[in-house]
């Protein structure tokens, strides 16, 4: 088992989880989810934040490439414009999962061209708040391959 962490990156408006729209994001708020993944993480160190600035999780991913065994990264609405985001992931030697809440594939075409998906090792997305758990746990499994 690896003493580095997981990294668990959240971008703009998952603050707001809970309340906002929550016939397509539910009513679990972020604080919720966090400590979902702390029980789910069984002993693991996970590093969990949430950020509406694009620098502020460019610096993160920056974080993990230092520190990280592996990044599970909803970056919400940056997922489709951050070129940034998309450049600091490809920095990152370990597993890297998209998570979305809600199945972006059902949705409005301009939730359909993912820039992370381009890097990440896989995507789950459609699975609601409990998506953040069923992540970590496969985290966990592509760490201790």
């Amino acid at each position: 088992m690896t003493s580095k962490s997981i990294f668990i990156l959240n971008g703009p408006n998952l603050n707001r989880l809970g309340k906002r729209e929550p016939e397509i994001y539910g009513t679990t708020t972020l604080a919720e989810i966090e400590a979902m993944c702390g029980m789910a993480a069984r002993g693991r160190p996970v590093r969990f934040h949430q950020s509406n600035m694009e620098g502020e999780i460019v610096s993160w991913i920056h974080d993990a490439i230092d520190e990280g065994a592996g990044i599970i990264i909803n970056p919400a609405a940056l997922t489709f414009t951050s070129l940034a985001i998309l450049d600091a992931l490809k920095m990152f030697n370990g597993p890297i999962i998209e998570l979305h809440i809600s199945n972006i594939h059902r949705r409005e075409a301009y939730y359909h061209n993912s820039m992370v998906s381009k890097v990440a090792t896989a995507v789950m997305a459609g699975f609601g708040a409990h998506g953040y758990v069923l992540a970590l746990r496969a985290m966990i499994r592509m760490i201790d391959a």
